[in-house]
């Protein structure tokens, strides 16, 4: 019996080298080197766990802003909780406010006539972003990289950050309405922080008026209207460059944040940073730092995500860690709002499972969150799935936070709510994942990632 237990144990610590090897070969040969966040100390950041906690905390920032309000967000909707955050955009640019709004052309498309009358004249700048024309668009590369962020900036000195749109928590475009919110997670972020998720938003606000690429073909989409003439894009221009937003600009990049956000300098003490994804120089920043944190780990890792098909990487990263001890929980989805998204994770669970991951499925209401928790100290919260649309392709942000009452907070919040998960077990993989349906999600994804236009290993 010693003997076969130490057997067994010799195996594991093989398994567990041999997952290490391979996870920093591809790291090696994935065509980016890693990039560590840019960490700054000082900063207070809150969690607003689902709608019911972030709606009222935008509303009364907005009611009491003074100078500006930047907005990005995948969807806008015009349900009745919707359109009550337009008008408080509205009323804030009736008192003066600089109201700049920018939304995902597919993500936003069934609202995005309405917002546009809703703002007209109003005073709020309103732009969307690659503009949804027709299904003929699918197979045009650059239309898959969509707007996934969901950021707010009000007077440079608190900024929201997360994985909640601008809609109901109990209504879902496709399936309607349900007596249980989605579960989703975002934060209110006072700091130096908020100076870097502002640059970001002025960033792509330039990159979209100098281009004017997303407004191509356009009919009737707001964005001409906005950008259409020459002085109002030269406009934007200067002010963008004396903001230091151009390059070769010589005013510092302390000057691309009002002295507002002075204010809110000592917010706090907790030690946090900002996580982009871009088709640019940060292609795989936010997997290398969900990677980054979990080879780490050393005593416990909670992740939740809906739509869940990570790369080989990022999976034996996963499974390393549960081989050397390590506590892996995964919150995924039950209740599939896309069945294909619910295929593709199901796929890779019984690898998963036997290296000691613990999957649990969310059964109560749909789960939206893009969390994560490891050793009760690190935290993510942002709008990244761990598939390859968030990893390859979207525009993402996430905020990732170094403070254990941050962290253990939204590990309570999780583990209340694993309550209605239900675990996966050896009967329950066997009932729900047929033999096929690894090599057909695996052709599907290389497929996607290919027209998608994705680069690199994944």
């Amino acid at each position: 019996m010693a003997r076969s237990r130490r057997r067994a144990g010799r195996g594991s610590l093989r398994a567990w080298w041999r997952l290490n090897l391979r996870a920093w070969r591809r790291r090696r040969t994935d065509g980016e080197r890693p990039v560590r966040p840019a960490w700054r100390d000082g900063n207070r950041v809150e969690l607003l766990p689902l709608g019911a906690a972030l709606f009222p905390a935008l509303k009364q920032a907005w009611a009491q802003a003074r100078s500006s309000i930047w907005l990005e967000t995948y969807i806008f909707h015009t349900d009745p909780g919707g359109l009550e955050l337009a008008q408080s955009l509205v009323q804030a640019a009736a008192r003066g406010v600089q109201v700049r709004v920018m939304v995902d052309g597919l993500g936003s498309n069934r609202s995005m006539a309405e917002l546009d009358r809703l703002f007209a004249g109003a005073g709020v700048e309103f732009m969307v972003y690659r503009p949804w024309r027709r299904w003929l668009d699918l197979l045009q590369r650059g239309h898959w990289r969509r707007l996934h962020r969901k950021m707010c900036v009000v007077d440079a000195s608190v900024a929201f950050v997360g994985g909640i749109n601008l809609i109901d928590d109990h209504f879902d475009i496709h399936h309607g309405w349900s007596s249980h919110p989605r579960l989703d997670y975002a934060v209110r972020v006072q700091g130096p922080v908020v100076a870097q998720v502002l640059r970001s938003m002025r960033r792509l606000w330039l990159r979209t008026v100098a281009t004017g690429s997303v407004q191509r073909g356009l009919r009737d989409a707001p964005g001409p209207r906005l950008l259409g003439s020459r002085q109002q894009r030269r406009s934007y221009l200067q002010e963008l460059r004396a903001a230091g937003m151009l390059p070769g600009s010589r005013v510092g990049r302390q000057a691309a944040v009002s002295p507002a956000a002075a204010v809110a300098a000592d917010a706090g003490a907790q030690r946090a940073a900002l996580v982009l994804r871009d088709n640019l120089l940060r292609r795989r920043a936010i997997e290398h730092c969900y990677v980054q944190a979990i080879d780490s780990a050393s005593e416990s890792v909670l992740l939740a995500c809906p739509y869940f098909y990570p790369g080989q990487a990022f999976r034996a990263s996963l499974k390393a860690a549960a081989l050397r001890g390590v506590s892996v929980d995964l919150l995924l989805q039950g209740r599939a709002d896309y069945r294909a998204a619910a295929w593709a994770a199901q796929a890779l669970y019984r690898e998963l499972i036997e290296s000691g991951v613990r999957i649990h499925e969310y059964q109560r209401a749909y789960l939206h969150g893009k969390v994560a928790v490891v050793d009760g100290r690190w935290a993510t919260v942002g709008s990244s799935n761990i598939d390859p649309l968030s990893l390859l392709v979207n525009r993402e942000a996430n905020v990732v936070v170094e403070d254990a009452a941050f962290a253990q907070a939204l590990a309570g919040h999780l583990r209340q709510h694993m309550y209605w998960a239900l675990p996966i077990d050896a009967r329950r993989l066997r009932s729900r994942v047929a033999w096929w349906t690894r090599p057909l999600v695996a052709f599907a994804a290389r497929l996607f990632i290919a027209l998608a236009g994705g680069t690199g290993r994944y």
